[in-house]
């Protein structure tokens, strides 16, 4: 896997945390602003004007760069082959995940870039400025957090998974129940709930990067595009954790969420088969 004689994943990183910084700025500039403009997509979900201009500036910023490289976004139109079989290299981005977060002033939301190369993500950062918190991780250059304040970064934390291992010892997360209902699965989320030791519904890429760091042990959620999860892959396997869909398949292109801290990933696939 790989594009010969291309960037290293290295520099990719690198290009990334360099691009979220970027969009960090301009996101902020927009956070709890009275003038913020917020439309409806043909799919019922809000956008803002924050989330076009941060994906604008990041595919600028990427267009620069990586010329040659594909780009996935959630609110403009895709360039070049994207998806699960699309050979070579695509970027893939949410420019504002926690949109709803975002526009009622709630600080929970975050910026999501991916690298995928031939459909597999192997670069992501999550960037959330209004909770002081960045995290990335990279393919074989281990996933790490820092907290970032205006002007003043902290210092770089390996990030680790927990080792809890049986379900009633773990603290599991999950998306809105109401999706869970509307797929027929809230009666799994009821008896997952009544297993685990704690679970609470943290939501989004927030729930997932709780997991990285090793704070909670689980987390599921549906109804999430490619662009929800992508970078949510890297970081939580450089942890030492795991993700697929609920059904068990690899990548961000299933439709769904479950990220664990290896222990639990079989013992919740298997919840969530019946």
């Amino acid at each position: 896997m790989g594009v010969v004689n291309g960037p290293s994943i290295a520099d990719d990183l690198s290009l990334a945390l360099s691009v979220v910084v970027d969009a960090d700025l301009i996101a902020m500039g927009r956070f709890r602003s009275l003038d913020l403009r917020v439309d409806t997509k043909p799919d019922r979900s809000p956008v803002t004007d924050a989330d076009r201009a941060v994906e604008q500036v990041i595919r600028e910023r990427i267009a620069a760069s990586r010329p040659g490289d594909a780009f996935l976004g959630e609110e403009y139109a895709a360039t070049g082959t994207t998806g699960a079989a699309a050979a070579g290299r695509q970027w893939i981005v949410d420019p504002i995940d926690g949109t709803a977060n975002f526009l009622r002033g709630l600080p929970t939301w975050g910026t999501l870039i991916a690298l995928a190369i031939d459909g597999v993500p192997v670069v992501g950062v999550v960037s959330s400025p209004a909770l002081g918190r960045r995290w990335w991780g990279a393919r074989g250059h281990g996933a790490w957090a820092q907290d970032i304040q205006p002007g003043i970064d902290g210092v770089p934390e390996a990030l680790t998974v927990s080792r809890v291992a049986g379900l009633g010892d773990a603290y599991f997360s999950h998306g809105a129940i109401q999706l869970w209902s509307g797929l027929g699965r809230a009666e799994q989320l009821t008896r997952i709930a009544s297993k685990v030791w704690r679970e609470h519904g943290y939501g989004d890429f927030w729930q997932h990067m709780l997991v990285a760091e090793g704070r909670i042990d689980a987390a599921a959620e549906f109804d999430v595009q490619p662009y929800d999860v992508a970078a949510v892959i890297p970081i939580i396997e450089e942890a030492g954790g795991r993700f697929s869909a609920v059904d068990g398949t690899p990548g961000p292109w299933g439709g769904s969420a479950l990220t664990t801290n290896g222990a639990l990933h079989e013992p919740l696939l298997a919840e969530l088969a019946h």
